[in-house]
């Protein structure tokens, strides 16, 4: 019991710590403009090459299947084409709508 008191004070403890020196961390430094369009080119190009990769990886699948089909004997089946949805056309200015009725007022109550 006594192990178990010290523990959780000794784990508070710890954490008061942990938040206390946090919380006086000063702020990051303001991005340098220049590096910050550095660095999303490069990982423009790092997805670029990743996307190249991936399509090889495809094809070399792809490959790799109809020959063992046809090294099997078996009928090589076609690909699907795979539909892609057209890019979305930017949406039409609706036409101005009809100014709003102004509610009707309900009839006073006879006392």
């Amino acid at each position: 019991m006594n192990n178990r008191r010290i523990a959780a004070l000794v784990a508070t403890l710890l954490a008061s710590v942990a938040l206390s020196v946090h919380a006086k961390l000063p702020p990051p430094p303001p991005a340098d403009p220049a590096k910050v369009e550095a660095k999303k080119k490069a990982d423009a190009e790092a997805a670029e090459k990743a996307k190249a990769a991936q399509v090889a990886a495809e094809d070399k699948a792809v490959k790799n299947f109809q020959d063992n089909m046809k090294k099997a004997k078996k009928p090589v089946p076609k690909p699907t084409p795979i539909a892609t949805a057209p890019a979305a056309a930017p949406a039409k200015a609706a036409a101005p709508a009809a100014p709003a009725k102004a509610p009707e007022k309900a009839p006073a109550k006879k006392a």
